[in-house]
């Protein structure tokens, strides 16, 4: 059960952080995804108080660089 509220309590923590599209959390780690454009270092400090905000401690943080092509089609 603290295990569920844990992954729930920072799961929502990170949604309310602006930018964020997607939050995928486990126990120990979560991974964030930001809408195109969003700057790790920019939203970092964002996120680490969201967590901390839930109760919970961030012990390290990293980025990495996923930025896909866009391709507009017009019919």
């Amino acid at each position: 059960m603290v295990a569920v509220h844990a992954r729930q309590a920072v799961f929502t923590a990170l949604a309310g952080v602006p930018g964020v599209v997607r939050a995928e959390v486990e126990l120990g780690r979560a991974e964030v995804w930001f809408t195109p454009g969003t700057s790790f270092d920019a939203a970092e400090a964002g996120l680490i108080a969201a967590i901390e905000a839930a109760g919970y401690r961030v012990t390290e943080t990293w980025a990495l660089k996923t930025d896909l092509p866009t391709v507009d089609i017009q019919d």
